[in-house]
């Protein structure tokens, strides 16, 4: 059961900011290959290069944030953060990518739906795809008063662009959907 909004301090989402990556990483760390849709500052990015170093690619439409330059020494596992729209991933070929994460980004999407279908097109068959976002009738909601799904509006997104073994629920005292999606595997491959 969720947590009554008076009840959740105005800055949960700050507290549970390292707990939240780190669970994002551990969902992930089997991917070789992550794209991060709406990374924002590229923390995300940063972190998930560093703790499981994966090649990460960080996506969002505006490049106000995004780090200027990456320094490939700090690290063995490269990135980049660059400025490109989720719903229009030219610049990656199908089936390129082995995870796609999107944390605290669909809801700022106009086009969640063509997004969603592009990160299943990046994803390699038997890809993931991990969702992370406030829902609908959240402290969020209180806080900032924008747009947010519920998580069955979540796993309607991910179902209807192909996606299966769909989860989509409330975690964190309800302050935050969860949702995965898994592309299928090619099942061409074994016949």
């Amino acid at each position: 059961m969720a947590t009554p909004i008076k009840d959740v301090p105005d800055d949960f989402y700050e507290k549970i900011h390292v707990r939240l990556f780190r669970r994002i990483g551990r969902e992930l760390a089997l991917a070789h290959r992550v794209l991060d849709l709406g990374c924002g500052n590229c923390d995300l990015v940063t972190f998930l290069r560093k703790t499981y170093r994966q090649r990460v690619t960080g996506v969002d439409v505006s490049d106000g944030n995004l780090p200027r330059h990456d320094d490939p020494s700090k690290s063995r596992a490269p990135m980049r953060c660059i400025k490109a729209n989720a719903a229009h991933l030219v610049f990656l070929r199908d089936g390129s990518v082995d995870a796609v994460v999107c944390t605290w980004a669909l809801h700022e999407m106009g086009n969640q739906s063509d997004a969603v279908a592009e990160a299943y097109r990046v994803l390699r068959p038997g890809g993931k795809m991990l969702i992370v976002d406030f829902p609908k009738g959240s402290l969020a909601q209180r806080l900032w008063d924008e747009d947010y799904l519920t998580p069955s509006e979540v796993g309607t997104l991910l179902s209807g662009a192909g996606f299966v073994r769909v989860r989509a629920r409330t975690a964190y005292n309800g302050q935050v959907i969860w949702a995965v999606g898994f592309r299928p595997p090619n099942m061409e491959a074994g016949a």
